[in-house]
């Protein structure tokens, strides 16, 4: 995702750009069939979210966003398979580094996700070689970087090979920004990779460097915010990534509210259910102990 991504669920979207402060965000424009696709992905239906990419696909087939959603539709078909959209797996800071553990991916979706990148690559390519700030092209391009490192560091399990690939996502994501007015899904990157440096222990930090991110978590979880209010297809991503902030955190009652606004937008996701379900008990729990 422009470096989730729904990631995710990408924590590890990285960049190395210094974000600027964002200006009024322009009406988000009526939803098409990319925007529909997101909802069905985040009410992780995704057959539903392929339907509506086949057929936008037929209907459009050289728009380079139809392969790159369906390269997420994938992404997320192996994070569910796998337990990594679950928060217990962001809160175990281990499972940053050993990813999916001992479980193997799938080879049919890792084909299917590679075809789908290489697809979104050819045709966003063909659109800028025309139209270098065509929004869709860069969009695609960005997205296509940012599934193909979450699945090399959540799902392949090879993160230090995922860290080499950052600076990509960075390049595409700066490119997005610098249009008038800004892609504002694109602060996704700069505001999770901010929070994630200014959580790092002090030694640890002291080993990464990232050019122009200063690891300021206040900063990092406003790019987020923004996000939440302001992205086009991000906007619901943002919002379970500052829900994962609030837990980390220990501030409960706002994960909780966080959460149930996801559970009232997403009726279908039964992962969101489960979350809030959870959270709901830590806060009984926490008030018994009073």
């Amino acid at each position: 995702m422009p470096g989730v991504s729904v990631l995710l669920f990408p924590l590890l979207l990285l960049a190395q750009t210094q974000a600027h402060q964002p200006a009024p965000s322009p009406a988000i424009p009526t939803p098409g069939p990319i925007d529909r696709a997101f909802v069905r992905l985040y009410n992780l239906d995704f057959p539903g979210a392929r339907t509506i990419l086949d057929e936008h696909d037929r209907l459009e087939p050289a728009d380079p966003l139809t392969p790159a959603v369906r390269a997420v539709v994938d992404l997320f078909t192996e994070l569910e398979r796998l337990h990594i959209l679950e928060t217990e797996f962001f809160l175990d800071d281990s499972h940053m580094v050993d990813g999916a553990g001992g479980r193997a991916p799938d080879p049919a979706t890792r084909s299917r996700l590679y075809a789908n990148l290489a697809e979104a690559r050819r045709r966003a390519g063909v659109r800028l070689a025309s139209a270098p700030n065509d929004l869709d092209g860069l969009f695609a391009t960005c997205l296509a970087s940012g599934v193909d490192q979450d699945n090399v560091a959540l799902v392949e399990r090879r993160t230090w090979r995922s860290l080499r690939m950052a600076g990509d996502v960075a390049a595409h994501a700066r490119k997005l920004l610098s249009l008038k007015p800004p892609f504002y899904d694109a602060y996704l990157t700069f505001g999770s990779m901010e929070y994630i440096v200014g959580s790092l222990p002090f030694f640890v930090r002291w080993f990464v460097h990232y050019e122009g991110v200063s690891g300021n978590k206040t900063l990092g979880i406003e790019q987020l915010e923004l996000v939440a209010r302001q992205g086009r297809y991000y906007g619901p991503f943002a919002r379970v990534l500052l829900t994962l902030v609030a837990l980390r955190e220990k501030r409960l009652e706002e994960a909780e509210r966080r959460s149930a606004d996801l559970v009232r937008d997403f009726p279908e996701n039964a992962i969101f259910r489960k979350e809030l379900a959870r959270i709901q008990r830590e806060i009984q729990a926490k008030r018994a102990r009073r």
